[in-house]
């Protein structure tokens, strides 16, 4: 079973945690099981970008970045290349590490 790793958070989670998922089960999913509430305007339907996160590491473990979460994520503050959308990326049977970002254009 693949953990995920959160890497503290001065709100959400300051400490940070690491937590199990299982195969297919998006980042976002993870972290509300896990009382990690991460926000997420549009309810998982892939049309704002409240829940971006960055993969630290494991990002290609992940489920491939669709066309659509894609041209989503160019409209992310602060995107970098290990950016995805925690509502659509699917992890498989390795670790990874993420970090959510301070702040999101819906906080603004």
């Amino acid at each position: 079973m693949p953990k995920i790793k959160f890497l503290p958070h001065k709100l959400l989670l300051p400490k940070g945690g690491t937590f199990y998922a299982k195969e297919g089960e998006t980042i976002l999913n993870v972290a509300l099981r896990n009382n990690i509430n991460i926000e997420h305007a549009c309810n998982k339907s892939c049309i704002c970008t409240t829940c971006h996160c960055f993969i630290e590491k494991g990002y290609y473990s992940l489920s491939p970045c669709e066309e659509k979460e894609e041209d989503i994520l160019d409209k992310a503050w602060g995107i970098q290349i290990n950016s995805r959308l925690s509502c659509q990326a699917k992890i498989k049977n390795q670790d990874i590490e993420v970090k959510i970002p301070m702040y999101t254009i819906n906080q603004f």
